[in-house]
């Protein structure tokens, strides 16, 4: 039984620096473009997740144009291994 734990652990540490935290990042970076997004929608005085269609004002819009380029780079992110 020993042994078997003690190859498990060895199995482990040899392949450990082979890991990639791009999943991770990916979460840590949409939070970060969502509490942004959030911030922008509070000071041009809209609420995050309502709808205002077509006449939403040119700084909502402009929220939602960052946010959607936030959202791309993160994707780009979630592709790069982080060591």
């Amino acid at each position: 039984m020993k042994l078997i734990l003690g190859l498990r652990g060895a199995f482990f540490l040899l392949f450990a620096g082979s890991a990639a935290a791009g999943p991770v990042a990916y979460g840590i970076c949409q939070a970060g473009c969502a509490s942004v997004v959030m911030a922008c929608y509070t000071a041009g005085g809209a609420t995050w997740g309502a709808t205002a269609g077509a006449t939403a004002p040119a700084t909502i819009v402009g929220c939602n144009t960052a946010f959607g380029s936030c959202q791309a780079a993160c994707a780009y992110i979630a592709l790069a291994p982080t060591p």
